[in-house]
């Protein structure tokens, strides 16, 4: 039986495998039919002058992640030498790996280009309190190096009731939100764009767009033709197999505007695993383990089952 490990212990008994330095952009293959889990968790030595995000701009990951794989370590002064856990290893997400999808609870893209075995993964900024960012179906409608910001008349409305008026119009530079490149969605009022700010990447920051890393965006823009569809989603928790094992990656619950969620994590859970036909009736889950991965929220794909004939253990407890 697997044992009942706390989550934080088990994952960086697994990323002391991999020790590395900054990693590159997230170009990961993909894996054989029927399995789901991508990269390799790692873990760096903490330099004097580090903080989670300088270290996520470096690693292609977003502040939030680090903070939630990194408990108990302060987010601004890590302190030389100390350990830290890098969440490069990801459950794909659920549906047909094609395309964009983004996962509104991981502050994350992934990127399926068309007849390549491999997959692209970016963190993102998304829509903070008010401005939740939609879940959604859509395609990449335009595509504009440089842009010009228009900002809508709430945007400059907003701005102007706390004394930061804006103009009708922000030209292309250093100055501009929308960074060195934007997409265009079909869903009316939200694109994906670059960003005049170093920071924010991988929080809840924007007016409901999703924000990139310039470096990445721009590299987008090189992979990504117009009419690529768009699929956004919202799952906090995701069930993924590799060799012949069940692993469970839990977010943080957002509701469906992009807000902190007090969902029934427990019904959430079953219904995650509900959407999976190839899990039923073969493996004996650990709910144990699945209750710590649950209330860990870190980001890190976990262990939960072992190969096993018996079906009845895959009945979940009445609650976590």
């Amino acid at each position: 039986m697997l044992s009942r490990v706390p989550v934080v212990a088990r994952s960086l008994s697994l990323a002391t495998l991999f020790l590395a330095g900054s990693a590159g952009a997230l170009e990961l293959p993909l894996p054989p039919p029927g399995e789901d889990v991508v990269g390799q968790v790692q873990v760096i030595k903490a330099k004097y002058e580090d903080t989670f995000a300088d270290i996520g701009v470096a690693n292609d990951l977003g502040y939030l992640e680090m903070v939630a794989a990194n408990p108990g370590v302060d987010p601004w002064l890590p302190g030389a030498g100390t350990d830290i856990v890098l969440p490069t290893r990801f459950i794909l997400p659920p549906g047909p790996r094609e395309g964009i999808v983004i996962n509104l609870a991981e502050y994350r893209m992934y990127y399926f280009p068309k007849g390549r075995d491999v997959v692209y993964t970016y963190p993102l900024g998304i829509g903070r309190e008010g401005w939740g960012s939609p879940i959604a179906m859509t395609t990449i409608t335009g595509k504009t190096p440089n842009p010009a910001w228009y900002p809508p008349k709430s945007i400059r409305e907003e701005h102007a009731a706390d004394g930061d008026p804006l103009p009708a119009i922000v030209p292309a530079g250093p100055d501009n939100p929308l960074g060195p490149f934007k997409f265009n969605l079909g869903t009316p009022g939200y694109l994906i764009h670059g960003s005049n700010k170093k920071f924010g990447i991988g929080m809840r920051v924007s007016h409901g767009c999703f924000r990139m890393l310039n470096p990445n965006v721009l590299e987008l823009a090189k992979l990504v033709p117009v009419g690529t569809k768009v699929r956004i989603l919202n799952e906090p928790y995701k069930f993924g197999i590799s060799g012949g094992k069940i692993y469970l990656e839990a977010h943080t619950p957002l509701d469906d505007h992009g807000d902190p969620s007090v969902v029934d994590k427990h019904t959430a859970v079953i219904n995650a695993m509900l959407k999976r036909d190839d899990m039923a009736g073969s493996l004996r889950l650990n709910w144990e383990v699945v209750r710590d991965v649950v209330a860990a929220e870190d980001g890190l794909p976990v262990e939960i089952a072992e190969p096993d004939a018996a079906v009845a253990s895959t009945t979940p407890p009445a609650a976590f």
